[in-house]
């Protein structure tokens, strides 16, 4: 699969988590088919830095820790749009977190 392949199922993966929820790095890989790719799923949501149409605040580690907060304008920018959402956030890490985990669904390599 080509990086730009790749990068565009990530970005097309992320816009489905609905407002108010969280998803992780790992569930997008594995949802799009690259289970062992999660790093790389980072570095598709770094490459979209300022793109306001590809939720990136909405993704996290396995563990809700705001782990890509550095790649967003100003230190608290990303906790600052999770909590405009609702989400509580404490030392940069999502509060009840599988409360607000979603679960994406496996794309159909068909599409």
């Amino acid at each position: 699969m080509a990086q730009s392949d790749f990068y565009e199922r990530v970005y097309h993966m992320t816009r489905q988590i609905p407002y108010g929820r969280v998803t992780s790095y790992g569930a997008i890989a594995k949802a799009i088919g690259s289970p062992k790719s999660a790093r790389v799923v980072g570095y598709a949501l770094n490459a979209s830095a300022g793109n306001i149409d590809i939720p990136a605040h909405r993704v996290v580690n396995r563990n809700g820790m705001l782990t890509g907060k550095a790649h967003f304008l100003g230190s608290q920018a990303m906790q600052a749009q999770l909590e405009v959402e609702g989400i509580s956030v404490k030392n940069n890490q999502v509060q009840n977190f599988q409360k607000y985990f979603w679960q994406p669904p496996v794309l159909s390599l068909d599409n």
